[in-house]
């Protein structure tokens, strides 16, 4: 009974477990475990997994399977009820795969709970924080580093804060990202707030500034350090190194110049270029490039060099990307020097006027097996109108061979590129259309490889034994996946007013072979499918789709296929519709223009709201009084501030700015308030070079330079502080501020040391403090020699010369000041030259012979009877060179005359002032000039211009940074020519432009007229005739065009009373002249006759006259056509032709275009003569003649000839019943042209078996009877009498036989046809009869040998007797059927037969009877009883 009992429930247990495995199996329902929190799905690796555990115990389970199955079976045998077990192998492994998922489901279950845990205390954990938040501090900030080449180098701080902040590295800005770097070259951490950078083998180019930013929702804190990395020169690297050395010898270069923006234009070449002050040292020649942030190196398109005193980077062929922020970095023994400018590249010029600018950026995304995504950035011009979309090109790369990817222009600047083969490399480029044309292609991309990105995704590594590793592939574990499962998430990736991209997830196993997929679609709502890429199945989990309806929406679906098999189709997607117009951003709200430098402005401007975000701003500019707008930036800018170099000084400009994003440019931003260039408002920089210029016991004199940034506006005065060095404070001087650069310090103690700094104040404020002077002795100076000489300045800076001004010694010593020595020194050099061999006395001096691009520094020293003083603080450094822009002062005469000498400076401030000096020893005297100024610009007007004007003038421009200065000298020449111009300006003579002219007008009209330069309204004429006053009339009409300052007299009918001397009186204000005609003689005759003819052809031409004669023209068809042209026709004209005196018909005539036409088809040696074209009406007539005779004819026949050769075609072999033919066909042949014959190179003649000859259209040689000796090159030359054309075939070879053979053919053909039988003549088509007459028929036949004659009725034969009789004499054969009857009527034929051939002859005969005529029929002939008819 127990036994019983454990089998009844043993097989319970199994029916249930047998339930639960066809549930697993089945294809439609799938168990899932679900753990106490979330649903667990477990995949087929890890089904497989549970089913290799089973695999392992089934060794064991099997003997005790095996006893237990036996006794079951033994028991139900017993009970007869034997009970066949659902079972197999397959069965014991999924019960134990069951076992294993509830054991996984077990270990679900745990790690659900552990991460529950996990969780609570992570959320306690930020309670706890959150209660004591606190801002990031650094407890301990970075501290810079100094490090040879090839060492380690570590950035530590710490950093308190809670919670615990994001953390992040910069370099110059640029954030370090490790997995962007050289492996191991970064090694960042965080341990318990202290932050590491460790830097592994620096090298130069590691000498930057580090900073890093640490940042939770409490604040941010930042800590900078400056880490320099030294070059090792060997052993000697401290004091005693090379370097070490150098730097105590010469001075580190500086840069020379700020680096100015530079404009380029697109596919040109470009260089940028900075300059030092001296030669580079050794350890400042490792130069660096950045674009953007972007370390630049050396390629194809680009060269980085330097030299001693230059550094320039070279781009061979610009395109728009190399649009951006260019900064060159120098090292430097404290870090680096650097200078940043932007380099503008414009577009090229457009192939079509008004076509758009090229697209930039071209990036390829998504990049899978057979597909890509293309995203480009729209162009900043488009031509003046709307972009209409883009073509896009790709091509292999290595190659040229650009092949179109789309037909239809894309609207937006995203694009999928379908189509593509796995694994080979593309690069593609854009071009932008608008209505205009189509514009220059893009860059092209950088290559990029199709391949498959979910290959990394199915290898599974397994490391094991010292790196060694397993590579897993998950289709090896998928190899019993046959047919495949249907694509799951089937989405819009993105949808575009062009095009709906798909996306979906592989089936999940995929399974061993490769997958396609087919997409269908269906309008959402209706269950019809239809297969969109039947023909072309796609290779990736992506397609895009083209065609589809605007405004639609639909459905899709996607099945997988592989070589077993195509899936069920996935699940639908959701509704899509097609054709949403991506709209473009909005522009952005507020731009803003400040001010900059004298060639810059700065826009700033607020960011898109809502989240947008732009792929940058283009920025438009335009001056202020015009239309066009000009394209500041080609290459989209990210950020909100931008500065626009490369404006003029001085002029008024607005801005606005478009954001750009994929769907191309949005509307332009207001406009901003216009702004006039000129440089910002700021505090001035801190002054320099203090010199003490006198000392007495408790007061001392000192000096300074002024600052070298005077912020844009005028210095208000200076602040002075004062230390002695006894003493720990500094003490102010003054209270109010200094206005003037030198200051006497007073109440100050003997023999103490003081040191001295100062500040410089304008309308902005104060300016940064100075750093402190040299250390001055406070002792009475008592030396005979003179003080130093001071404000050691140079001004007229040019590429040879300056010109050097100083101030005079405050002490003079033992004497007065006599004179002045002046050296110089090349920067970077100690060894100072005396440039003046004598001393000069004044304080001022011009410096020639100078080496454009020098740099060059200046002192000055004192002399009196004592002796040379010592000598001035050493000038700034000035390189000789002239800027671009540089303006010199304009000399000239004024519209009143007044002589003026002008100097413009469109970089002055609102400030400044120019200040004129005569000989540079004061402003000139008042009372000898006076000085207006206007805007940027400033007059010097000589009142009284004499001798005593003479000398040098020269002008400075106060309260700029840069040197604004020119010179100019008056001489006596100049005087001269400045007097005689102001004297021709005060009393002015009207200029004569073209004097008298005569024209005769085309109805005889004479025209006199002068011309002179432009007259205001109030000009005054006066014309003289023979001493006596013209007014104007209807015979002598005056005109006078003051704005053109034209003179003209129009006589009318112009006779001996016209002749004479005409005088011309101008006044215009001021100015006058005169100008006078003499018109007798020879030349009033000439004048006369002419006018006289004149009038006599126009009274010709009112009525029908020609304007084209009669002329000749041989068309391509060799016809020759007359042609003349008339005009004033009307409909009562008329239009004759003659030739040869005789009227000619066959002439057209068009009364609307007034063109005749004489069309000669085949001209012969009967049309020459002489044509005449006559037209005619009761307002008179007029002809044309053309003569073709003799030459003019010979012409036009040679020009025949010429046209007729060259329409010749190549020569044709062509076979006859008499032999062989070449021909050539012409469209017209004559005798005038010259044909000859070569057969072999040797000219041929006419003789027995060979024949030449012509017809209108063709030139031929025929010849008989051909042997084999006519083998060979045959060659006509046609000769027009000018020119020769050659023709040339070869008979030979196959082509003689073939011709030969058909030849031999057609010849047989000809014997056949001539002896075959046939019937002549004779027999009528149809015969009518009267009964009871007699029908004779006769006919003639031919044939040799005589043919054989068949007589047929109704198509029997008709045998001969009784009534029917046949005659035959020679050829005429009759038959005769006597007493026609009606069985008579019918169909008869002859027919005729020999060897050759044969022929048929038939008639038609119809019977009637007594007294009927035949309906339809005419009588024709009636002979003995017998009417024959005819049929009407």
């Amino acid at each position: 009974m127990g036994t019983r009992t454990f089998f009844h429930h043993r097989e319970e247990e199994q029916k249930e477990e047998r339930q639960q495995s066809l549930q697993m199996t089945s294809s439609t329902r799938k168990k899932k475990f679900k753990t106490s929190e979330e649903e667990e799905t477990f995949s087929l690796s890890e089904l497989s997994i549970a089913a290799a555990l089973a695999l392992t115990a089934e060794t064991s389970f099997c003997r005790d399977y095996k006893t237990r199955r036996e006794a079951a079976i033994l028991e139900l045998e017993q009970r007869g009820q034997k009970r066949v077990r659902f079972g197999n192998d397959m069965e014991k492994l999924e019960k134990e795969v069951i076992r294993n998922c509830r054991l996984l489901r077990v270990r679900a279950d745990r790690k659900a709970l552990r991460r529950k845990a996990v969780e609570k205390a992570r959320a306690e954990k930020e309670y706890i924080e959150l209660r004591s938040g606190r801002p990031p501090m650094f407890w301990i900030p970075l501290r810079v580093h100094a490090v040879w080449e090839r060492m380690e180098v570590t950035l530590a701080c710490t950093v308190l804060a809670s919670p615990l902040p994001q953390v992040t590295w910069y370099k110059n800005g640029v954030r370090i990202d490790p997995r962007l770097a050289p492996a191991g070259k970064y090694q960042i951490k965080n341990q318990f707030g202290m932050l590491t950078l460790h830097i592994s083998r620096c090298s130069i180019e590691d000498s930057a500034e580090y900073s890093v930013e640490v940042k939770n929702q409490y604040g941010e804190a930042y800590s900078f350090a400056t880490v320099l990395v030294r070059k090792y020169y060997g052993k000697e690297s401290g004091f005693d190194s090379e370097i070490y050395r150098r730097s105590l010898m010469a001075r580190e270069a500086d840069f020379a110049f700020p680096l100015k923006p530079l404009f380029s234009r697109e596919k040109e070449p470009f260089t940028l270029s900075c300059y030092f002050s001296s030669d580079l040292l050794e350890h400042q020649r490792d130069i660096m490039w950045f674009r953007d942030g972007e370390l630049l190196q050396n390629s194809e398109r680009r060269e980085l060099k330097h030299q001693d005193r230059e550094a320039s980077l070279t781009v061979s062929c610009a395109y728009k990307e190399d649009e951006g922020f260019y900064t060159v970095r120098v090292p430097s023994l404290d870090g680096y020097k650097e200078q940043t400018t932007y380099v503008f590249v414009r577009d090229a010029a457009a192939e079509t006027v008004g076509a758009p600018g090229s697209p930039l950026n071209v990036k390829c995304h998504d990049v899978n097996k057979d597909c890509l995504i293309l995203s480009w950035v729209a162009p900043s011009d488009n031509g003046g109108s709307p972009i209409l979309g883009y073509y896009i090109e790709r091509c292999v790369a290595g190659s040229e061979d650009w092949v179109p990817c789309n037909e239809k222009p894309v609207k937006t600047c995203r694009y999928p590129v379908l189509g593509l083969d796995e694994g080979q490399t593309y690069q593609f480029r854009v071009k932008a259309v608008n209505k205009e044309g189509i514009s220059h292609p893009s860059k092209t991309s950088d290559p990029v490889t199709t391949y498959d990105p979910s290959k990394d995704k199915r290898v599974t590594v397994i490391p094991y034994d010292d790196g060694r590793t397993i590579e897993i592939l998950k289709d090896d574990l998928e190899g019993h996946i046959k047919i495949p499962l249907p694509p799951t998430n089937v989405h819009a990736s993105e949808v575009r007013e062009d095009y709906v991209s798909l996306a979906w997830d592989e089936p999940d196993p995929r399974g061993r072979e490769p997958l396609n997929y087919y997409v269908e679609k269906s309008i959402a709502g209706s269950n019809s499918w239809q297969m969109v890429n039947l023909d072309m199945p796609v290779n990736s989990p992506r397609f895009a789709l083209f065609d589809l309806v605007k405004g639609k929406s639909y459905c899709f679906r996607v099945r997988s296929v592989n070589k077993y098999g195509i899936s069920e189709p996935s699940l639908p997607s959701k509704p899509i519709t097609a054709g949403a117009k991506l709209a473009t951003l909005p522009p952005p709200s507020q731009v803003l223009a400040f001010r900059d430098t004298k060639t810059s402005v700065v826009l700033q401007w607020d960011k898109l709201k809502d989240g947008l975000e732009p792929l940058g701003y283009y920025i438009y500019c335009r001056e202020t009084g015009t239309e066009e707008w000009q394209t500041v930036n080609n290459k989209p800018v990210t950020c909100n501030e931008f500065t626009v170099p490369g404006l003029q000084p001085g002029k008024e400009y607005v801005f606005c700015v478009k954001s750009v994003s994929e769907a191309g440019l949005s509307e332009s931003s207001p406009e901003t308030d216009p702004i006039v260039v000129r440089p910002a408002i700021a505090c001035p920089s801190a002054p320099h070079g203090f010199v003490l210029l006198n000392c007495g016991k408790a007061d001392m004199t000192i000096g300074w330079k002024p600052p070298k940034r005077k912020g844009g506006t005028k210095i208000l005065g200076y602040f002075l502080d004062q230390h002695d060095t006894s003493e720990l404070d500094w003490h102010e001087v003054n209270i109010h501020p200094i206005p003037q650069r030198v200051y006497t310090v007073s109440n100050l103690k003997e023999g103490h040391l003081y040191e001295f700094r100062a500040c410089a104040m304008n309308m902005a404020g104060v300016g940064e403090v100075s750093e402190p002077s040299d250390l001055f002795r406070c002792e009475e100076w008592t030396m005979p020699e003179p003080g130093p000489p001071y404000d050691v300045k140079c001004t007229e800076v040019r590429d040879s010369s300056l010109t050097l001004h100083w101030e005079a010694p405050l002490y003079t010593g033992a004497g007065p000041v006599t004179g002045y020595y002046v050296d110089m020194c090349e920067e970077g050099s100690e060894e100072w030259n005396q440039i003046n061999k004598q001393s000069i006395a004044t304080t001022h001096m011009k410096v020639s012979d100078l080496v454009t691009g020098k740099c060059y520094i200046f002192r000055v020293r004192a002399l009196n009877k004592a002796g040379i003083g010592p000598p001035s603080l050493p000038s700034d450094p000035v390189v000789a060179k002239t800027k671009p822009g540089t303006n010199e002062i304009e000399l000239g005469v004024d519209e009143e005359g007044f002589i003026y000498m002008a100097f413009e400076a469109p970089e002055k401030n609102d400030s400044s002032e120019f200040i004129w000096s005569k000989d540079y020893e004061g402003p000139p005297d008042a009372d000898r000039v006076r000085v207006e100024e206007k805007g940027n610009k400033s007059k010097l007007i000589l009142k009284d211009p004499s001798e005593k004007d003479l000398g040098i003038y020269s002008v400075e421009v106060t309260d700029v940074d840069d040197d604004i200065s020119a010179s100019c000298t008056l001489t006596k020449e100049d005087l001269d020519k400045l007097l005689k111009r102001s004297h021709e300006i005060r009393n002015p003579l009207i200029k004569l432009i073209s004097g008298w002219n005569i024209d005769v007008l085309e109805k005889g009209e004479v025209r006199l007229w002068l011309e002179v330069e432009k007259l205001s309204p109030n000009a005054e004429l006066h014309l003289i005739f023979n001493d006596k006053e013209l007014t104007s009339t209807p015979t002598h009409k005056i005109n006078f065009v003051k704005g053109k300052g034209l003179v003209e007299l129009i006589i009318q009918n112009f006779c001996n009373d016209d002749k004479g001397m005409y005088t011309a009186q101008l006044k215009d204000g001021k100015a006058k002249n005169q100008f006078t005609l003499v018109l007798v003689d020879e030349c009033f005759a000439k004048v006369a006759e002419e006018a006289d003819a004149k009038r006599r052809e126009w009274k010709k031409k009112q009525g029908p006259h020609f304007i084209e004669n009669l002329k000749w023209k041989v068309t391509e068809n060799c016809e020759v056509l007359l042609t003349c042209k008339a005009t004033n026709l009307r409909k009562d004209t008329s239009f004759q032709w003659f030739f040869n005196k005789k009227e000619r018909a066959g002439g057209v005539f068009d009364p609307q275009t007034g063109i005749g036409t004489l069309r000669i088809k085949k001209i012969t040696k009967a049309d020459e003569g002489q044509y005449k074209a006559l037209v005619s009406d009761d307002r008179g007539e007029d002809y044309t003649q053309l003569d073709l005779t003799k030459g003019a004819f010979e012409d036009l026949l040679k020009e025949l000839c010429r046209i007729s050769a060259l329409s010749a075609t190549p020569l044709k072999i062509q076979a006859t019943e008499e032999g062989i033919k070449i021909y050539t066909d012409v469209k017209y042949y004559t005798d005038y042209m010259k044909t000859t014959w070569y057969h072999k190179e040797k000219q041929l003649e006419s003789r027995d078996r060979l024949k030449a000859g012509s017809t209108m259209n063709q030139i031929w040689l025929h010849i008989l009877n051909p042997t084999d000796a006519d083998k060979g090159k045959y060659t006509l030359e046609l000769f027009d009498g000018n020119n020769s054309r050659k023709l040339s075939t070869d008979l030979s070879g196959q082509a003689f036989e073939d011709a030969l053979a058909e030849h031999r053919r057609l010849k047989e053909a000809a014997v056949a046809e001539k002896c075959r039988a046939r019937v002549v003549q004779g027999l009528p088509d149809v015969a009518t009869i009267m009964e009871d007459k007699t029908l004779c028929l006769t006919c003639c036949v031919s044939g040799d040998p005589y043919p054989e004659i068949t007589w047929f009725k109704n198509e029997k034969v008709i045998v001969f007797k009784d009534r029917y009789k046949m005659d035959v004499k020679g050829t005429v054969v009759t038959i005769t059927i006597e007493k026609v009857c009606n069985e008579d009527t019918g169909k008869y034929s002859i027919y005729v037969k020999n060897k050759y051939g044969s022929e048929t002859g038939q008639v038609t005969i119809s019977v009637y009877k007594h007294g009927e005529i035949p309906i339809g029929m005419e009588e024709e002939e009636v002979s003995g009883g017998i009417i024959m008819k005819k049929p009407k």
